[in-house]
């Protein structure tokens, strides 16, 4: 048994935890990326699969996945907990197993175009499942390293801070260092190389975080380690108890989906802005890098408007922000300058949001236990993913709904209101989920910094 095991957790968070938690998530960013960019250019351009294959593999892999999206943590609390702690152990278990299944994601083994449809899809499910874990266990550890609800969002904060840097990295250097490795492997295996680098370098971050957060998670020893009076496991039942008991997590992962589809929706509909209204899909780049500050700007700050504001007014407030900068673009969309201005600061609020939901989600853990008298830690931060799977999904259909609506034709230039027409998913829409997301927020999320300042000290009394 670990040394740490006889140890009481700490308390305070390190400068360390302050600052660098997140490298992980950078890490994992990083990584994941390469499929988010280049997993259906590979399928077309480099495995040769025709379109409606390829679509199909996609199709059935992120499926599945998001099915699975809430499983990971009601596994992870309802499964005897491990040497290192409930959920500090899955960033060591699972996490190096993930390069080598990745990899195969971006491989065409065999000239049978079944079989190997059959490998890409197998290896990218089972590569999730395992990332996931890993995700999920990474996620929680904000609800049970931070103890109060400052350090809470600290380190929410300094999470988001360091995934929107990893972001910001791969959109300049992620196809270079393809291309880099094209020169030892082929091009036609240039992907599978970097996802099986990025891969590991995702395992060495997420040690990283193994290490930063010793002695912050309670080991369980006797009867706790033999999975008796063990207060973090709970059952199925218990599970789904402190979900629809728990009226404010609903919500929020309600409020949650407007800020998934700030993230994709623009994302994927900017260039049909830039090309389609403006004119100039060169504008792209700078586009692309001003709002990837904005975000890392917006998450940074978020741990010091939090501390004075909670984290449940800087969301309710970031999200309003969001709201009125992608109004006013779809007013002013002919300045692509005042455009890119806006959705900056757009962005800025995005990292704001970003930064704090982690930090609710935490709160609502409190709240759950305090009303259940059980930790359901990982299963409620693991909840996390639902709408993010979700705000995936929506991605397609928004813009897809956007681009028939104003008559959208492939090299067709756009005129008068259909310019306009084009920011209507760029920023119209996700102007209305945003509004939509704060009146939830203000309504419904009723969990502020002082009930959650209550409810520990009463479950530590209880204890």
């Amino acid at each position: 048994m670990s040394n740490e095991s006889n140890k009481a957790p700490k308390k305070g968070l390190s400068n360390t935890l302050k600052y660098f938690f997140g490298v992980g998530d950078a890490g994992f960013v990083l990584m994941s990326n390469i499929e988010t960019f280049y997993f259906m250019t590979f399928l077309t351009d480099f495995a040769g699969f025709g379109a409606a294959i390829a679509g199909i593999i996609n199709s059935v892999f992120t499926t599945v996945d998001a099915c699975l999206s809430w499983l990971y943590g009601g596994i992870i609390n309802g499964t005897k907990a491990k040497r290192w702690g409930r959920y500090r152990s899955w960033l060591i278990l699972v996490p190096w197993m993930v390069p080598f299944l990745y990899a195969f994601m971006f491989l065409r083994v065999g000239d049978n175009e079944m079989v190997s449809a059959a490998i890409i899809i197998i290896a990218a499910i089972l590569s999730h499942v395992v990332w996931n874990f890993g995700y999920v266990a990474n996620a929680t550890l904000v609800s049970v390293v931070g103890k109060t609800p400052e350090d809470k969002a600290t380190l929410a904060s300094s999470r988001a801070t360091w995934n929107n840097i990893g972001g910001l990295l791969f959109s300049y250097l992620g196809l270079p260092f393809a291309t880099l490795l094209a020169g030892y492997v082929g091009q036609k295996n240039q992907f599978a190389a970097a996802a099986f680098c990025l891969g590991v370098l995702m395992v060495v971050t997420y040690f990283a975080h193994f290490k930063m957060t010793e002695g912050y998670e309670e080991i369980e020893t006797g009867d706790e380690a033999s999975g008796k009076n063990d207060k973090t496991k709970v059952s199925i039942k218990e599970m789904f108890t402190s979900l629809f008991k728990n009226p404010p997590l609903m919500v929020l992962m309600l409020a949650d989906l407007a800020k998934w589809c700030v993230k994709f929706v623009t994302a994927a509909s900017a260039i049909y802005y830039f090309r389609d209204a403006v004119g100039n899909p060169g504008l792209m780049k700078a586009y692309t890098l001003s709002v990837s500050l904005g975000a890392i700007v917006g998450a940074f700050a978020m741990r010091y408007i939090a501390k004075t504001l909670s984290s449940r007014t800087t969301m309710i407030m970031s999200y309003g922000g969001m709201a009125v900068s992608m109004f006013l673009i779809y007013v002013m969309y002919a300045n692509s300058t005042v455009v890119i201005a806006l959705m900056t600061l757009a962005h800025v609020f995005y990292g704001m949001a970003f930064a704090a939901s982690p930090a609710l989600y935490a709160d609502t853990v409190v709240y759950a236990t305090w009303k259940t008298g059980r930790d359901a830690s990982g299963w409620i931060m693991g909840l996390q993913n639902l709408p993010l799977k979700i705000g995936v999904f929506m991605r397609g259909v928004i813009i897809s709904a956007c681009l028939v609506a104003v008559g959208w034709q492939s090299g067709v230039a756009l005129e008068g209101s259909s310019r306009q027409g084009m920011t209507i998913a760029f920023a119209l829409v996700p102007a209305v989920l945003c509004l939509v997301g704060m009146v939830l927020l203000i309504v419904g999320f009723k969990i502020t910094k002082e009930k959650v300042t209550q409810y520990q000290a009463e479950i530590d009394a209880r204890n």
